[in-house]
């Protein structure tokens, strides 16, 4: 039964890899013969309840030795048990248990659930309890997880959003992560897939039975219609100016200026720390100092930077190549001058902003917010004369700042909330995000793929399918349905034990 299984499967595959029929096999391996995994699924360190998992064929079993109690409870219902020491019947502990017998459950096995008091020694026992029992072992990093994949519980996209989902620290990369983990944008690429599908059918057709004259008409200006659609339903998709990818890992937003303009003071407002030094010395900052943020429930790194100018100190020298070097990695900039050093002209502020920001034209560099700080040193009148300045010219949104009495640091945010908003949009409005550097890649490939065809299509329609075939593979490493044993350890190897 098996090897005709995988001829089937390794014929939809061709050409196969060896990690491919590794994958395969792993796909398909009896349940039977999988170990019963075990782990701690909520988080290490003292706390008031912790939650234990198993899965595998031995749960069940596992849950009667531990329960002492040959009957199973109900279903996905909560019960109130007694849990012992299998091999001394000591009890350890009286908590709740949940059985989940598959493929009911969130790995498509029999999985049960131990929910106990979260004290070390209480978990401890309970684990080498577990371990000590006849098929049962701690399970691998994201072992749980890859079952649930493995099972087709979840799609590969629907894995990295529930990944995501664990790891995010602001409003806004909840909001993607749960939208990525309910699959909406896996069905978005399945759906490109099954176009795919459906185009490279007709081609291959065409190919075989052409000359039978069973083919309807226009069949090939069907398929290059198809394929010019999806191109630019793809590119548009690529074009987004990489909203996702900055929401989940964060927008990188560099202080920049000269020195002595209180760079590391607002790095410090900002944190709400003491992150950086601050000094009246001239280049104190010499390295950069990055800190994690959440503003407006958007994932910020913020970094100081050295203060720019031209020195003779090669330690000073280096942390100026850095701060240029980070400026040019820039999504936002905050250009911070001193308001005591800058004259209340148009021609002024842009002098100085030129000697901060990267050389190019404006429209290819990073977003600009101009930060006036030391506001509390000018003279009557003088700030509203700056504002008024920086009106007149072509200039980035600019504030007034504080550092020393916060006064400004409400108008600086709101600005600064602003420019995130617009970067990284709604992640629940219009057509989910793409959120991974692969998920670029092999879309940047399978558009590559694309083009290949319209070119191959006079030529030789046989290479034109082929690159179809190509397009479609790229599309299946992204949802999983095309497996590579080393594109599934990338994406579980960042799962912590228990998920």
């Amino acid at each position: 039964m098996w090897p005709g299984t995988w001829r089937k499967l390794l014929a939809a595959l061709n050409p196969v890899s060896g990690a491919a029929l590794r994958a395969v096999k792993r796909l398909h391996c009896p349940a039977g013969k999988r170990d019963t995994i075990f782990a701690l699924s909520s988080g290490h360190g003292k706390c008031g309840v912790a939650v234990v998992r198993t899965s595998g064929p031995a749960s069940g079993a596992a849950l009667r030795s531990l329960t002492g109690q040959q009957e199973l409870p109900r279903p996905r219902a909560v019960a109130l048990r007694r849990i012992h020491d299998p091999s001394s019947a000591e009890t350890l502990d009286r908590g709740l248990v949940i059985w989940f017998p598959g493929p009911h459950s969130f790995t498509g096995e029999d999985c049960s659930e131990l929910h106990v008091h979260g004290g070390p020694a209480v978990v401890g026992g309970v684990l080498q309890a577990l371990g000590r029992l006849p098929g049962l072992r701690p399970a691998d990093p994201g072992e749980f997880t890859k079952r649930a994949f493995q099972n087709g519980k979840l799609g590969l996209t629907e894995v990295e959003g529930l990944g995501d989902l664990i790891h995010a620290e602001t409003e806004a990369q909840r909001r993607q992560a749960l939208r990525q983990m309910e699959g909406e944008l896996g069905q978005l690429y399945q759906r490109w897939s099954e176009e795919l599908t459906k185009a490279l059918a007709h081609v291959e057709a065409f190919i075989d039975f052409s000359e039978d004259d069973n083919l309807e008409e226009g069949v090939l200006a069907q398929v290059d219609a198809a394929v010019r659609t999806l191109e630019e339903e793809v590119s548009g998709h690529l074009q987004d100016g990489r909203r996702g990818e900055r929401l989940r890992g964060g927008v990188h937003v560099v202080i920049a200026g000269p020195t002595n303009a209180g760079k590391s003071s607002l790095l410090n407002l900002l944190c709400q720390r003491p992150a950086a030094i601050v000094s009246p010395i001239a280049g104190t900052t010499r390295d950069v100092v990055e800190s994690a943020l959440n503003i407006g429930g958007y994932p910020v790194v913020l970094s100081d930077t050295a203060g720019l100018r031209e020195t003779q100190d090669v330690v000073e020298r280096e942390g100026v190549s850095r701060a240029r070097e980070r400026l040019q990695q820039a999504d936002v900039v905050l250009a911070v001058l001193a308001a005591v050093d800058v004259d209340p002209e148009p021609r002024c502020f842009a002098d100085a902003l030129r000697a901060v920001l990267p050389p190019g034209p404006p429209a290819q560099r990073a977003p600009c917010i101009l930060v006036l700080n030391k506001a509390d040193l000018l003279e009557e009148g003088r700030g509203g004369a700056l504002l008024g300045a920086c009106g007149e010219g072509a200039l980035p949104p600019t504030c007034l700042l504080s550092c020393k009495t916060g006064e400004g640091v409400d108008s600086l945010l709101s600005l600064l909330g602003t420019q995130l908003e617009q970067m990284c949009g709604d992640p629940l409005a219009g057509s989910p995000s793409l959120t991974q550097a692969r998920h670029r890649l092999h879309l940047t490939s399978c558009l590559c793929s694309l083009g290949r065809y319209h070119g191959y299509k006079s030529l030789d329609l046989v290479l034109a399918a082929e690159e179809l075939r190509l397009a479609r593979r790229h599309l299946g490493k992204i949802t999983g349905r095309v497996s590579a044993e080393e594109i599934l350890d990338i994406v579980f190897r960042d799962f912590c034990v228990g998920k």
